[in-house]
């Protein structure tokens, strides 16, 4: 009994993390096919305690498949998201190319719960970036309880959020710098490691880069359009765990108290804050973790009503990989495929 789930982009860091959760995760899941490109064929892959062959995009036949995890890429995607919809399989895609698309629902479960219903107008359910997903969670008890206005956001992100070339520059630097090796630079347009770089994406006309027009725009079509957004992107040389310093205006009054309880009544939450040496969270702890933690709430006595706050999540997991799995959780608990079920339990 359960659904047929493909994974597209199966040998990627957030395809393995997709792999590894159905087989940790409550999902119905009766098969699983591992998808990558035909240089990839036949690949052996993990599956739970099981061992996967990847087969090729290029020849897999997605009827009778229920949902496709795409993790390929936003040229990939915007090539084969249509194509795996148009056979009756839902897309949910970790890519920013359908994230904007009106009639694509962006969805983060514990956020805009009611959006995955959206699906139906082109099959597509988009996965949020990564810097989003993680912020918006943090967000969303405090906007219901005084309404925000403003945000201001510096991200430290690590390479994991790259890919796995960049986590293997990392590494590389690392270790040529201990031995005196020259370091070369091939995924960052400088040094990573021991260093940090203001650079996410590609620069645009009014110096602002795609990665903070993407937690800019995503956060408003998530959360709300009159949010005003502004965003600071770092890659900071860390493998896996990315973090938000974040400055939070509201339209009335809040204070500590409200907010932090507010935040450790919200799903999806952890909040850490004692106010001493080690009372926080940071991204070597929350590895292998579900939760966004939120640590360092504070009073922002530069404006009206403000607060501040620190917030860290595995990208691979909550911000990639376990976000798409709840999306798929909440379809099922939607009941989109639940004559599927039936049947097959019967």
């Amino acid at each position: 009994m359960g659904l047929r789930v493909a994974v597209v982009g199966a040998t990627g860091n957030v395809g393995r993390e997709l792999l590894a959760l159905l087989a940790e995760l409550n999902v119905p899941v009766a098969e699983v096919a591992a998808i990558a490109s035909r240089r990839s064929m036949n690949r052996e892959i993990s599956f739970g305690n099981k061992t996967l062959k990847c087969q090729a995009l290029d020849y897999f036949d997605f009827s009778g498949w229920d949902i496709c995890l795409m993790s390929a890429g936003g040229k990939t995607s915007k090539e084969w998201s249509p194509k795996i919809a148009a056979q009756g399989c839902i897309v949910i895609d970790n890519s920013s190319q359908w994230r904007m698309d009106p009639d694509v629902p962006l969805v983060v479960p514990e956020v805009n719960p009611d959006a995955v219903m959206d699906y139906k107008k082109k099959m597509i359910i988009a996965n949020p970036n990564c810097s989003t997903a993680q912020l918006v969670v943090a967000l969303k008890p405090l906007h219901d309880l005084a309404k925000i206005t403003r945000v201001v956001i510096a991200t430290y992100q690590s390479v994991s959020g790259t890919g796995k070339e960049a986590m293997d520059e990392l590494w590389t630097q690392t270790r040529g710098i201990f031995v005196n090796d020259p370091v070369k630079t091939e995924v960052y347009p400088k040094q990573i490691a021991f260093n940090v770089i203001p650079h996410g994406g590609d620069f645009m006309e009014d110096g602002y880069t795609s990665e903070e027009l993407k937690l800019t725009a995503e956060t408003k079509k998530i959360l709300d359009p009159k949010i005003k957004v502004t965003a600071t992107v770092v890659r900071v040389p860390v493998f896996v765990g990315h973090c938000e310093a974040v400055h939070i205006e509201f339209e009335s009054p809040i204070t500590e108290e409200q907010a932090r309880e507010a935040l450790e009544e919200a799903p999806g939450l952890v909040v850490l804050d004692r106010r001493e040496a080690g009372g926080y969270m940071t991204p070597v702890e929350c590895v292998g973790d579900f939760p966004v933690y939120v640590s360092r709430i504070r009073t922002d006595p530069t404006v009206a009503h403000g607060l501040a706050m620190w917030v860290v999540a595995d990208n691979l997991r909550k911000g990639a990989a376990l976000n798409a799995i709840q999306i798929a959780q909440l379809l099922v608990e939607r009941g989109v495929f639940q004559q599927r079920l039936e049947v097959v339990s019967a």
